[in-house]
């Protein structure tokens, strides 16, 4: 199995395809295929904060009808699900700018991306289980114990990662580095908490650089294990980066 997986999108749709474009995909019938039979793999959070949230759900939708692609959801997918399905939720975090977008598309329009992010996120697993075990996507990672599982504790684990209830002074929460200890034979890629640059520990790999940030965003390819960057057309926002881990 050969595979790019993206890391947090967030809206940022210039930054997704000047990335398949470098990783060599091409536009064919309105999908982006690689010559070489590639897949795509996404870590979720593809929507809120960034400048086009909803072109990102169709497209990475489409990709995975076509069996092009592998999606897993995050914590943003979670809530505009939730969102979706007309729930009370706080537009906060981001999701005010998923919700702005949705509600300028007519009737019409509103109801497709809707059906189409509905099915998106009920169609997929909680973490996809790959490469005959050899490889695991999860949005903000799993531990070794927990593969296979599909608990409460499970879910918000892959949602939200080794959380202790606490915040950093920049408002982002305190979350154990479960990385340190991760000692499976399954490579973990995930995203959910943004870094400098692409973190491997142990065969773990934190993807998420920070597009919507204005780091970069990152695919890892697999099994090369090689990282493709480009850059974030977004202001940078050094606080939101976490450069030191406990």
């Amino acid at each position: 199995m050969k595979i790019d997986i993206i890391g947090d999108i967030h809206g940022c749709y210039d930054e997704f395809i000047t990335l398949l474009k470098e990783l060599g995909y091409e536009k064919q019938k309105n999908l982006y295929q690689h010559p070489e039979g590639r897949k795509l793999g996404f870590v979720g959070d593809l929507t809120d904060r960034g400048p086009a949230s909803l072109k990102i759900v169709a497209l990475v939708s489409k990709l995975v009808e076509n069996d092009i692609a592998y999606y897993v959801p995050g914590n943003h997918c979670n809530k505009l699900y939730r969102f979706f399905l007309g729930n009370k939720v706080q537009h906060t975090h981001g999701l005010e700018t998923t919700v702005t977008e949705y509600e300028a598309l007519s009737k019409k329009e509103q109801e497709n991306i809707k059906k189409t992010f509905i099915s998106l996120y009920e169609k997929a697993p909680l973490y996809q289980v790959l490469d005959k075990g050899k490889l695991i996507i999860a949005h903000a990672g799993l531990k070794h114990e927990y593969i296979g599982q599909q608990s409460k504790k499970v879910q918000i684990f892959v949602l939200y990662g080794d959380i202790t209830g606490e915040f950093h002074e920049n408002g982002m929460p305190v979350r154990k580095d479960w990385a340190k200890d991760y000692n499976g034979d399954a490579w973990i890629v995930y995203g959910h908490t943004p870094v400098r640059e692409v973190r491997i520990v142990n065969r773990t790999a934190n993807i998420d650089t920070g597009a919507i940030f204005g780091g970069k965003l990152s695919a890892l390819r697999y099994p090369e294990m090689l990282t493709v960057s480009v850059p974030s057309s977004m202001p940078f926002v050094k606080e939101k980066f976490r450069e030191l881990w406990d």
